[in-house]
C-alpha cells in the first residue's frame, strides 16, 4: 500500500512539473537539440536592424528598459538587447534576483519577446516595445 501511495504521489509530482524552467522556455524554436545531444542556438538577426552602439551588460545605465533573456550558445543570458552581441550579455540571475525581464524567443519565422518564460503568455513581436515584468 505504501508503494502504491508513493507511486501515486510521484505521478502527481510529474503532472505538476512546469513547462518552463529558469534555463529553458518550452517551444522556443531558437534552440534545437540534435540526436547526439549537441545544441544549435539562433539569436535574432542583426541584418536590416537599426543598431546603436552596443551597451555593455556591465553598465547599470544600460538596463533601463529591463533585461532581455536570450538563449545563447553559452546558455540563458541576461542581455541589454535582443541581439546578444558581444559585451551586451551576462550570466542569468533568474531565480536568484528579481529584475524587470522579457524573454526573447523564436516562434515560426518570428522573433518575439514574452513577459514570462512561457511562449504562450504575453508575447509580442520584437519590433514592438516590450513590457518587462519583475521576476
Amino acid at each position: 500500500m505504501k508503494v502504491t501511495l508513493l507511486v501515486a504521489l510521484g505521478v502527481v509530482a510529474l503532472v505538476h512539473i512546469p513547462e518552463t524552467r529558469a534555463q529553458f522556455v518550452k517551444g522556443n524554436e531558437a534552440v534545437s537539440v540534435a540526436a547526439d545531444g549537441s545544441r544549435k542556438v539562433e539569436t535574432p538577426p542583426t541584418a536590416g536592424a537599426l543598431l546603436a552602439k552596443p551597451c555593455p551588460a556591465a553598465d547599470a545605465a544600460c538596463t533601463g528598459s529591463g533585461w532581455k533573456m536570450v538563449e545563447t550558445t553559452d546558455g540563458l543570458m541576461e542581455c541589454t538587447e535582443v541581439y546578444a552581441r558581444p559585451t551586451t550579455c551576462r550570466n542569468s540571475t533568474y531565480g536568484s534576483e528579481k529584475r524587470a525581464r522579457v524573454w526573447v524567443v523564436k516562434s515560426g519565422a518570428e522573433w518575439k519577446h514574452c513577459s514570462y518564460p512561457d511562449i504562450g503568455k504575453g508575447c509580442t513581436s520584437i519590433k514592438s516595445l516590450p513590457s518587462p515584468v519583475v521576476q
